[in-house]
């Protein structure tokens, strides 16, 4: 991460103010090593924020966005077997925000066994994203959400990649901090809060975590998101959770019947700005300029899934339509396989076989239909092995950035 143009500031804020310097929602403290960590206020931000003008506008935007997004998923048919894709995208753009250089295309391979194991160190953390955030929306379903289920959550994210090191759902013991490779907490772009802080800060965020009602529930999001990438509580994995975390406070709020809003498509095309803004908090106390850019996010990525959700009817409509106009007799399996491609989008013939019980003759001739009707393409060039892609739908959910085929 990199925060340069904030850093400024803070220089200027230490040369003003001596070792511990204080802004409005914390206080720099240099530590006896002589670097200086930030220690941020407890919320809710004191004075409180006004949300007036343009913040409460983009405020009542943003929630009739979320309220057609609400609607355009409650008339999608079985949107559950779409949430999985959504799920993915989510997991690719949060890692490769981190530098991971994965993409869906990798991990739909993957799903189908195209590649064997996972070597890949990227590939393998944008699954273990994957596999928290389905950890964390289930355990929602009977616990809320608090320090003790995001820690849950840490441990799913980064067992496999550090091979079951201690560190994992652990709070950090030592000092971290962030900025370019090889720097040090002397020239760091940001110094979180020395280790002995996080638990007493965590416990103050669990509290504010648990008043919901306290604010608009939006701003409660925002500011807590905020505030937990301040903490860093974890040795590693802080900026995913803190992205995951979003997502598990739609959830356990309600305000979507299902969860397809993710907020790192539009974090990773402003990345600089996403990091201004977290350091413009703590050097100058810019909680509104925060909570702007965040709605904006919101506003903006639920308006991308209203148009996607749009899409999926219409591509669903055509090719069922499809399905039953060419396939004469096979019109019912194809209408089951149909449906499984928006759950697993690349399949094989033995995959076909297991799901419609046919013979392995008889699911081919299927594929084969799929394919001539320009729904699937075969993408191994294989004559045995060979896996089948729905790249109409996978597409849907693509961007400009190398979000299929190469990470950014």
């Amino acid at each position: 991460m990199a925060y340069a143009s904030t850093k400024k500031n803070a220089m200027e804020l230490f040369k003003k103010n001596g070792s511990n310097a204080r802004s409005k929602t914390g206080q720099y403290v240099t530590q006896p090593q002589g670097y200086k960590t930030f220690v941020p206020n407890p919320l809710p931000p004191q004075p409180p924020i006004d949300i007036d003008g343009d913040l409460f506008s983009l405020l009542s935007q943003t929630d009739r966005m979320l309220g057609r997004l609400d609607g355009a998923i409650q008339i999608l048919p079985n949107a559950d077997v779409f949430v999985p894709m959504y799920i993915r995208r989510e997991a690719v753009l949060s890692s490769q925000i981190e530098g991971a250089r994965s993409s869906l295309h990798e991990i739909l391979s993957a799903e189908s066994e195209i590649r064997g194991p996972i070597q890949s160190r990227s590939l393998r953390k944008t699954i273990n994203y994957m596999h928290a955030i389905d950890h964390g929306l289930q355990r929602l379903e009977t616990v809320p959400l608090c320090i003790g289920l995001i820690q849950d959550i840490q441990t799913k994210l980064m067992q496999e990649d550090q091979g079951g090191q201690s560190q994992t759902g652990k709070l950090r013991q030592n000092q971290s901090w962030v900025g370019a490779p090889g720097c040090t907490p002397y020239d760091a772009d940001f110094v979180p809060p020395p280790p002995e802080k996080v638990p007493k800060l965590l416990n103050n965020l669990e509290t504010f975590l648990g008043q919901p009602d306290s604010l608009p529930t939006l701003v409660w999001m925002g500011l807590t998101h905020a505030q937990f990438e301040t903490i860093h509580p974890f040795h590693d994995g802080n900026g995913r959770i803190g992205r995951l975390l979003i997502p598990l406070m739609f959830h356990s709020q309600k305000i979507l019947h299902k969860p397809v809003l993710y907020l790192s498509l539009f974090l990773k095309k402003h990345r600089q700005e996403y990091y201004q803004h977290l350091q413009a908090i703590r050097d100058d106390g810019d909680w509104k300029g925060w909570l702007a850019f965040f709605l904006r996010g919101v506003c903006e990525v639920s308006a991308d899934a209203v148009a996607t959700t749009s899409q999926l009817v219409a591509l669903r409509e055509q090719h069922r339509f499809l399905i039953t106009e060419r396939f004469g007799r096979a019109s019912g399996n194809g209408h089951l396989v149909l449906e499984e491609l928006y759950q697993r989008p690349i399949l094989a013939v033995s995959d076909i076989v297991k799901l419609t019980e046919v013979s392995y003759s008889a699911a081919n001739n299927l594929i084969m239909r799929f394919v001539e009707a320009g729904i699937l393409e075969e993408m191994t060039g294989y004559k045995r092995n060979r896996r089948f892609l729905y790249k109409p739908y996978i597409q849907l959910f693509t961007d400009s950035e190398g979000l299929f085929y190469d990470a950014a």
